[in-house]
């Protein structure tokens, strides 16, 4: 019965669907362009790439007419920056997504590459693509969205591709070392004396005396920990022959302005490794970085953050957990990147030093830098007295300080890269490779920003 009465309920309440035919053909056929609005970020990448970079650096690469034909420079470079602007960094998931997905099917054709030509293509010309990152900033300059009022600069930390339980301390390393050479030296002296047992145990063509896999890859690992020991050692020397020539630049500083350095004397720095000093196997330049969701195997990623419309204007990555030594190089880089300084600079309490407010003066840029840690910026004591003068600057302009504005521009730009566009490991190993990566992320942030202030100044961002 009740299923009666629903035929019935269907009969009485028929309505009219529109037709679905996924089965018809086209009456005439459709171009790769039409599968997305001539407003879709897919047609301003490929516009962008087509009309207003430079990719002679990459096209020169290509010189020899023997082999297959290679996949068109401009489609591979638009594809791949197209996938950054959407979150999607993976080689491969950037092939499927160029068979099966209409707006990278807009970008590629209906030829799409696969991952290992993708993959090829991005290693090949790493440093040619991040070089892309200037001439977008000019663009975005172009565009009015630069100006370089005030330029707020800060660091995040990134996960490197590596685990950090594939690190070892330097403690650990001889110890481990020594653990696996008599490992491998005992098999030596058990295959000696198995003379008679020779021929069971190893074959007829077989003396005896070859080292099994296990063993040869037991004193490979010894050999990698000896060569993992001796970078930690070389990387302390070197940083004791730098933190002593910077205390010797502050004490000539502080004679010269008739200063006395306060307590006693510090004991040179030592030119031995710390024990818990760690290097890890996978990536080795990477380094074991605290955060505030713990400790993982990272680098430290900067970025300087222009206030207008949040676009990066410059991009610097390294291997230690201070951010100290970046202030000065990065503000050189936005110069570089747009050939003037930032009339104001604001970043946290760990770039403040005396040093680096010195080089602000220097450089004749207004700085703003925390003294003290968060929302208690202004309060504590010590530091030179360009450190206390800063403190007593911040404090004066209250509410109203530039310096608020340090938290409001890098803060939501690591938040659109790491939440929004899901980056939180990169691909490359080795800290030049992961640079040039880091650089890509900057490029389609800079392109994303672009696209959302397009001005009728840049002619030909829209296709037609």
């Amino acid at each position: 019965m009740a299923s009666w009465a629903r035929i019935g309920f269907f009969l009485f309440m028929s309505k009219t669907f529109r037709p679905w035919t996924i089965d018809q053909p086209l009456f005439l056929p459709a171009r790769v362009q039409d599968f997305v609005g001539e407003d879709h970020l897919a047609q301003f990448v490929l516009a962008l790439v087509l009309e207003h970079l430079d990719l002679s650096e990459i096209e020169a690469v290509y010189g020899s007419e023997r082999g297959q034909p290679p996949f068109d420079p401009a489609m591979m470079t638009a594809v791949l920056l197209y996938g950054y602007c959407n979150g999607v960094y993976s080689s491969r998931r950037i092939a499927k997504a160029a068979r099966e997905r209409v707006d990278f099917m807009s970008i590629v054709g209906l030829d799409a590459p696969d991952f290992r030509t993708v993959s090829d293509f991005r290693k090949r010309h790493l440093k040619a693509l991040t070089g892309l990152f200037a001439q977008v900033l000019k663009l975005c300059e172009q565009a009015g969205l630069v100006k370089l009022g005030h330029v707020a600069l800060d660091g995040t930390k990134i996960k490197a591709n590596a685990s950090k339980h594939k690190a070892m301390s330097y403690a650990r390393m001889e110890k481990r070392a020594a653990e696996l050479e008599a490992e491998a030296a005992k098999w030596l002296s058990a295959a000696e004396a198995a003379d008679a047992e020779e021929d069971k145990a190893f074959g007829r063509d077989k003396n005896g005396e070859e080292m099994p896999a296990w063993a040869a890859d037991k004193k490979k690992r010894a050999e990698r920990i000896k060569a993992a020991k001796a970078e930690l050692e070389a990387e302390a020397k070197a940083a004791a022959a730098a933190k002593a020539k910077r205390e010797a630049e502050a004490e000539a500083r502080r004679q010269a302005e008739g200063r006395k350095k306060a307590g006693k004397p510090a004991a040179p720095p030592s030119e031995e490794p710390d024990p818990k000093a760690q290097k890890n196997f996978t990536d080795p330049e990477s380094r074991i970085m605290k955060t505030k969701d713990g400790f993982i195997q990272g680098y430290n990623a900067q970025a300087a953050v222009d206030a207008t419309a949040q676009v990066i204007v410059a991009h610097g990555l390294d291997a230690k957990q201070s951010d100290q030594h970046q202030l000065a190089p990065m503000a050189d880089a936005i110069e570089a990147n747009l050939g003037r300084k930032p009339e104001q600079l604001s970043a946290d309490a760990g770039y403040c030093s005396d040093a680096n407010l010195a080089a602000m003066e220097e450089r004749q840029i207004d700085a703003y830098i925390a003294p003290g840690r968060a929302q208690h910026a202004t309060e504590g004591e010590g530091g030179g007295p360009r450190v206390a003068a800063m403190r007593e600057k911040i404090k004066a302009g209250g509410y109203e300080s530039p310096y608020r504005l340090r938290k409001q521009l890098p803060e939501p730009v690591f938040g659109q890269i790491k939440q929004a566009r899901g980056f939180r490991q990169f691909l490359l190993r080795g800290v030049e490779k992961v640079a040039a990566e880091w650089g890509l992320v900057c490029l389609a942030h800079n392109v994303l920003k672009l696209a959302q202030g397009r001005s009728p100044s840049l002619a030909g961002f829209a296709t037609g």
